[in-house]
């Protein structure tokens, strides 16, 4: 599909000139992973949507309509070569730049009108409350920390629900805790939650000072973790549980993964690990851009599972490696243990599991994993 990158910094003059894009195609996962690549390095607001509009006619016109596997915009540009697709874009582009479809600061306005903010109040970041709650409980302090992100309103914050409990699957929750969801999304941020990318809940405007009273009224419904973004906050696809197409389950893994790890202070330690399973190649659960990427996969019959290391989703796209042979649906837990081990071993002072990866590559968690290596024995749950 197409992306659009970060705007670029402010340069005066009108609205539309405060903002650009950098646009990216031809990206994609499944059966065939890639990274898109860059089409326009910078394109003001004003021709934005021109800019848009010029891929999807190149694509409409010349994708691959005649084999339903092939119909993907990632297939035109590897096939087309991207100097030719893009070549192929700015001459459509030269044609519409100055049509109807440019925009101007009169059509964003209107078009903002349909959007309000909620009646914000006027606070104070960092309140008594809070404050006092931090000081108090250790286990709420150890939640705000780390799942509760800054808001651009004084005196409100972010907060995420991880719905990754051991023993459930990710993402799962009962029909209870879906009515506690909706009562605490009308009592502290007006009337809205949001799903993320990641299988969780965002509860995106909550008053800074209300944020302990939120954290027991999640204890109550048990959705109190406070493991965002740790290697147990698993992306994970249905599986062979649920889906006629997947090869092997996912949903045990994630388990086995999560209960191998369950001491918090491990996972602390770890720090920040993207964990993503799928069931099979259609990749579901985006292995291919987890920093470890578990895919299942049929071998005559029996469940086995290919890790891959080195992909992210980010700014900093990549597709994770393979890291050899697949190992038995038991082996997984273990095999994602010395992994861990060895980027501890590894690691630079507050260096991730991603950059240590980078800078070191795969042989030395290849050896550890495949040889033994220097990481075996121990254990990391119960670090």
């Amino acid at each position: 599909g197409c992306a659009l990158a970060s705007p670029a910094p402010p340069q005066g003059g009108s609205d539309l000139d405060d903002i650009g894009f950098r646009i990216l195609a031809g990206g994609g996962l499944g059966r065939t992973p890639v990274i898109g690549q860059e089409i326009f390095p910078f394109v003001p607001k004003a021709d934005l949507l021109t800019a848009l509009e010029a891929i999807m006619r190149v694509y409409n016109r010349e994708g691959r309509r005649d084999n339903k596997y092939k119909a993907r915009i990632k297939i035109l540009v590897r096939e087309s070569g991207i100097e030719a697709f893009r070549e192929k874009v700015f001459a459509e582009w030269a044609r519409l730049k100055d049509t109807a479809l440019k925009l101007t600061d009169e059509e964003v306005t209107r078009c903002r009108g349909f959007f309000t903010d909620p009646e914000y109040k006027v606070l104070e970041d960092d309140p008594p409350p809070l404050r006092e709650a931090l000081q108090r409980d250790a286990l709420f302090a150890a939640w705000y920390e780390n799942n509760t992100a800054p808001h651009k309103r004084p005196g409100y914050a972010i907060a995420s629900v991880t719905l990754k409990q051991t023993g459930v699957p990710p993402g799962d929750v009962t029909d209870q805790q879906m009515e506690l969801l909706a009562d605490l999304a009308d009592e502290f941020s007006f009337g809205e939650l949001r799903i993320s990318h990641r299988q969780n809940i965002v509860l995106a405007d909550v008053e800074q000072a209300r944020l302990p009273v939120l954290w027991q009224r999640l204890k109550s419904g048990a959705l109190h973790s406070y493991n965002l973004n740790r290697l147990t906050d698993v992306i994970c696809c249905p599986g062979g549980d649920f889906c006629a197409l997947a090869d092997a389950k996912s949903i045990p893994v994630a388990e086995a993964v999560q209960r191998q790890f369950s001491n918090a202070a491990g996972l602390d330690d770890l720090g920040e690990i993207s964990v993503n399973i799928s069931g099979c190649m259609n990749a579901c659960g985006h292995h291919h851009v987890g920093n470890i990427g578990i895919l299942g996969v049929d071998k005559k019959g029996e469940e086995f599972y290919q890790i891959s290391l080195g992909g992210s989703s980010r700014r900093d796209a990549s597709l994770g490696a393979i890291m050899g042979p697949a190992f038995a649906r038991e082996e997984v837990p273990a095999v994602v243990e010395r992994l861990a081990h060895t980027y501890k071993a590894q690691r630079r002072e507050g260096e991730a599991f991603l950059d240590t990866y980078r800078r070191i590559g795969m042989a030395p968690f290849k050896a550890a994993v495949y040889q033994g290596g220097d990481e075996e024995g121990g254990n990391v749950s119960a670090d």
